[in-house]
């Protein structure tokens, strides 16, 4: 069954609670995206003098790693950050989670927006847990490998 990779990335993407980001040798962190296919972006808060606000000053280069089971994506991003000073898009992504992090909510000094743009991608799209199960029991009845889902290279 081929799908268009790109197109079900992104829907995917865009149900995944966190990922971890890293840029420029730092560390991982996790972090929440904000996927916007139309923007070819993702979007990232975080606060004044974290890795990621410091990588994304000098627009590094980084990746965003991804294994989300309740999302059905696995994937490693490869990008390049950049802050971005958009207030309304910055609007349009906050969230509750972002807000539990800032004393000050939306108004905090030390908000920052991160933008991702990735360049490519590898990604696995998998079937719903019971899908993959009946795979993995069907497998085991015919000597076959089960059907893990859709795997490839994305470019942008």
């Amino acid at each position: 069954m081929a799908t268009d990779l790109k197109a079900d990335f992104w829907k995917r993407i865009d149900n995944v609670q966190a990922g971890l980001l890293t840029a420029s040798g730092e560390r991982p962190v996790p972090m929440a995206p904000q996927a916007d296919a139309d923007d070819n972006a993702i979007w990232f808060i975080t606060a004044a003098g974290t890795d990621p606000e410091k990588a994304a000053h000098g627009g590094a280069e980084a990746a965003f790693y991804v294994a989300d089971p309740k999302a059905d994506i696995y994937a490693n991003v490869e990008g390049r950050l950049e802050i971005s000073n958009d207030s309304e898009k910055l609007d349009e992504v906050w969230n509750a989670f972002a807000a539990a992090w800032f004393e000050d909510g939306r108004e905090d000094e030390d908000v920052r927006l991160i933008k991702f743009t990735p360049h490519k991608a590898e990604v696995w799209l998998t079937e719903s847990s019971a899908a993959f199960l009946y795979e993995v029991a069907k497998a085991n009845l015919t000597d076959d490998t089960p059907d893990g889902g859709e795997h490839g290279q994305i470019t942008f």
